[in-house]
């Protein structure tokens, strides 16, 4: 659970970060916080789904 938080919020600054970048027309700067999103996001989704629950080991466990 605390890897999903720190993942998201990390996916957030650099959302942050992109968007401030974009609006001053530094495009260096955007490309790598765009980037940096992207990784973030992916490793938000991915923590986020290794602790969602599991519907089909629950059916199986009542059967």
């Amino acid at each position: 659970m605390k890897a999903h938080k720190y993942w998201s919020l990390g996916a957030l600054a650099c959302m942050a970060g992109c968007f401030y970048t974009g609006c001053k027309k530094l495009m260096q700067a955007h490309k790598y916080f765009a980037c940096g999103s992207l990784v973030c996001m992916g490793m938000a989704i991915y923590s986020g789904h290794k602790i969602a629950p599991k519907k089909k080991k629950a059916e199986k466990a009542e059967k």
